[in-house]
């Protein structure tokens, strides 16, 4: 019996398909694709913007102390909702260092999960991210939307939210680091 060359090539592409679902090349090759398709995130533009006026909110810092939000008043701020085991996330988080490594010292960033701490630092640990970690304090009040992870905003001086980006985008880009280089010398 002979095998056509068409069905030898349904057999690879399936077997490809699957490789996708049970296997690790599926699990790298969907964080590929997510950060292929991930772009700058959007502007909102200054008429549509919404001003956060409450900065009086509970955190938890990376050893686990707590903090007040109000430290941030008048500086520029980056605030991410996360979680380890949300591959989106992890697509994302790679152009986050890479927005921290540039931008650390001068704006205040705020990563922030809702996990505990034991599968955060191995998380951080095993990709090798420095960025600073801040955890969420489950019913403490807060200005933004925690429910939807992952999702970013970027706040002005003033407290204006100038991008709010549900799903992930790319933080490492000339568009994002033009509009933080504005904000930061208003």
């Amino acid at each position: 019996m002979k095998i056509s060359k068409k069905t030898i090539l349904n057999i690879v592409l399936i077997l490809f398909v699957l490789s996708f679902f049970v296997t690790p090349l599926g699990y790298y090759g969907k964080l590929m694709l997510n950060r292929i398709f991930s772009f700058s995130p959007p502007v909102i533009e200054e008429a549509q913007r919404q001003r956060i006026t409450d900065y009086d909110w509970q955190l938890k810092d990376a050893e686990w102390n707590f903090f007040n939000f109000e430290r941030s008043k008048g500086k520029v701020v980056f605030i991410n909702l996360w979680a380890s085991w949300r591959l989106p996330s992890e697509a994302e988080l790679a152009s986050i260092q890479e927005l921290y490594d540039n931008y650390k010292g001068k704006m205040d960033f705020y990563i922030i999960t809702n996990e505990n701490r034991p599968p955060v630092e191995a998380f951080m640990e095993k990709h090798e991210f420095t960025f600073p970690v801040t955890y969420l304090i489950i019913g403490e009040k807060m200005p933004i939307d925690a429910s939807v992870v992952p999702s970013s905003y970027l706040l002005d001086k003033q407290g204006n939210i100038v991008v709010h980006k549900e799903g992930i985008a790319d933080w490492s880009t000339r568009k994002v680091y033009s509009i933080l280089d504005e904000l930061i010398s208003e």
